[in-house]
């Protein structure tokens, strides 16, 4: 009679766990050899590919085209989705209903969501169309947010956000001048209170050649900044690789890179735009090209076909190991079969592009197939941390519509071949928590079978018994 029981109860789970199928996976299940003497973990990954289409977008608010960009900052991560509150309030002609701004926060050690962040300015709800289209941070852990201007928006404003409270704080509103376009995507370096070191920012126009650019004196007046281009808001870029483009194309990004030393470090001199139409190119600020994927040999692309990116996705960032130099950039959209992977790739002698060498290209398999409706941008963000008693690198990685991870990258770090990742509720070791994982408890329990028993004991106690079916039916049905 109990073996009958256990049957029908197995059933039942079965049918009820169906739909939860993967719920809980946050792990690369991939692992990554070690190279020259480097090694990657990843920390937590949470996505399409692993994770499930459904459940990804019916759990998580962040899973959202509205959300667009995200960035890490001294252990957490922030991710800013606009018009992703409903708010209803007295208006004067009635109730107004406005959507306002988010900002989603994650623990960057472990993936697990914390309280979010309702944006507001002047103590108001945030609710401006694509308010939220730019999240980042300045180089002195300032956290910042700035909204899509159209082609008939002659300003920018850019944001300070409290990630206490929410609220933003005006830093600045930045004047195109004459030549007024659409734009996406932004990035600043430096201190954007002006406090600590000066402040330059910029955005690539859309669909056009230009580019925009502000900057301000250390100590200068917050209500006056002048053009970046030799005193000019922006520039026509008449340089491009491809060398057939003749704009950025849709939604495309920048990023500074930090001068070598300290009275050059957040100048912005140096620059990498990355468009719809093109690949990421490294700038000097006159607009013509210092580097590029244009560098490499046909031998090099031939030898290793996973060096060059397509050109219909714009994410990149650089981090330094000791003397070596890495880059790091989307490798593709969603297009099979390099759907939103990344690339992480040592640089050649004199941080030239040509010579570089791929370290891992991850996820491996991928993190999902699914339009994000042209949105292009896959934000990259690294930051300094330790390992092993060595120095090494968070990459925290965010596609759009699809997935969000952290990888750690070092001398010191463990990789993944080593050691034991332990996801609660998979007693199959197969790295989702399914009904299969109660049958093999079952077959533990009624037929003395381990063969599909990897980490049985769900409950701690030093055995298996109906206690961790339990355990593992709870994590099924989210409780």
């Amino acid at each position: 009679m109990k073996k009958l029981l256990l049957i029908l109860t197995l059933a039942a789970i079965a049918c009820t766990s169906a739909q939860a199928a993967g719920l809980l996976l946050k792990k690369d299940p991939n692992g990554y050899e070690t190279v020259n003497g480097i090694s990657m973990r990843n920390l937590w990954l949470l996505d399409r590919f692993h994770y499930g289409v459904n459940e990804l977008q019916a759990d998580y608010e962040w899973c959202n085209t509205k959300a667009r960009t995200a960035v890490l900052q001294e252990g957490i991560i922030y991710v800013a989705r606009s018009e992703a509150k409903q708010i209803i309030r007295p208006g004067a002609n009635g109730n107004d209903t406005i959507m306002a701004a988010v900002v989603y926060r994650f623990d960057a050690m472990t993936g697990e969501e914390m309280a979010p962040l309702d944006v507001t300015l002047n103590g108001e709800p945030y609710a401006v169309f694509l308010g939220a289209n730019s999240i980042g941070k300045d180089n002195f852990g300032h956290v910042w947010v700035a909204p899509y201007t159209s082609e008939k928006t002659a300003d920018l404003p850019l944001y300070r956000l409290d990630t206490e409270s929410g609220e933003l704080t005006l830093i600045a509103t930045l004047n195109k001048g004459d030549v007024i376009a659409r734009t996406d995507y932004v990035d600043v370096v430096g201190d954007i209170t002006l406090e600590e070191a000066e402040c330059n920012v910029m955005t690539p126009g859309s669909q056009v050649p230009t580019v925009y650019g502000w900057h301000n004196d250390q100590g200068g007046d917050a209500d006056t900044w002048e053009g970046f281009f030799y005193g000019d808001p922006y520039m026509d870029f008449v340089e491009m690789y491809p060398e057939s483009q003749t704009q950025w194309g849709y939604a495309p990004a920048c990023r500074f890179v930090l001068g070598e030393n300290e009275d050059e470090r957040y100048s912005g001199e140096t620059f990498y735009i990355d468009g719809f139409t093109t690949v990421p190119t490294l700038y000097a600020k006159d607009g013509t090209i210092i580097d590029g994927f244009g560098s490499l040999s046909q031998e090099e692309l031939d030898a290793d076909s996973l060096l060059m990116p397509k050109v219909g996705t714009n994410g990149i960032g650089e981090f330094a190991l000791g003397d070596r130099n890495f880059i790091v950039y989307s490798l593709a959209q969603y297009d099979a079969p390099n759907s939103c992977q990344v690339n992480i790739c040592e640089l050649g002698e004199g941080m030239s592009f040509s010579g570089m060498q791929r370290y891992w290209t991850f996820p491996t398999d991928g993190q999902g197939q699914t339009s994000d409706g042209g949105l292009r941008i896959h934000p990259i963000i690294t930051d300094y941390t330790t390992e092993g008693g060595k120095d090494a690198v968070l990459v925290f990685e965010y596609k759009c519509y699809n997935g969000m991870g952290v990888y750690i990258v070092g001398e010191g770090v463990v990789p993944d071949d080593t050691i034991t990742v332990v996801i609660p509720g998979d007693v199959n070791g197969d790295g989702f928590v399914t009904s299969a994982d109660i049958t093999a408890l079952y077959d533990f329990m009624l037929n003395n079978d381990e063969s599909h028993i990897v980490n049985g004991d769900q409950n701690g106690d030093g055995n298996i018994t109906s206690a961790d079916v339990t355990a593992v039916y709870d994590i099924l049905m989210g409780e």
